[in-house]
């Protein structure tokens, strides 16, 4: 289990667009969370999934497939390569004490935390795919599931993004350009 800090500025996503959100912007500098094993680690910590897998340099590499496969996937490019994630493992239903369930099986767990993100995508789409957004702001590489009730957020963080363009569009009004 990892102790030190998410620095991202955008956590708690559904896991597909949370493991997406592991690259974005800071001062014009692209950022990657899953650049090491130790960031991998980080991610696994705020996901809740340091529990059950092992943030090593074998299960970044498939996660880094998968986050990929799912950028190529939301931004409508291609699909075959998260078929290829998800291929990596199952679902399996089971009876307990409780009633129904369903368990994830993997041929090789290092696949599991890109396969379960692979799998909250397709979740999403069946759910509210009109939901899943980009972040409005120019500048912004980041994705929310839009919770609002009525369906018009466009930020991912209204203290963060959308006071950039309020701002951006205060200054535009207030100092109109010479030319």
């Amino acid at each position: 289990m990892t102790t030190d800090p998410d620095p991202r500025p955008l956590i708690g996503e559904p896991l597909a667009l949370d493991l997406l959100n592991t690259r974005w912007m800071r001062d014009g500098t692209m950022q990657d969370l899953l650049s090491s094993p130790s960031g991998l680690a980080v991610w696994l910590g705020s996901t809740g999934l340091d529990e059950r897998f092992e943030a090593n340099p074998v299960t970044l590499l498939h996660t880094t497939i998968a986050r990929d496969a799912l950028h190529a996937a939301v931004d409508g490019a291609r699909t075959e390569d998260l078929d290829l994630v998800l291929d990596q493992g199952r679902i399996r239903a089971t009876l307990t004490a409780e009633g129904p369930g369903e368990i994830a099986e993997f041929g090789d767990p290092r696949w599991g935390p890109g396969w379960l993100a692979a799998r909250s995508y397709l979740e999403l789409l069946s759910t509210a795919p009109d939901r899943i957004r980009r972040c409005a702001h120019e500048a912004c590489v980041l994705r929310f599931f839009d919770t609002s009730r009525n369906g018009t957020r466009r930020w991912c963080s209204m203290a963060a993004c959308g006071n950039r363009a309020k701002a951006s569009r205060h200054y535009a009004r207030s100092n109109p350009r010479n030319e």
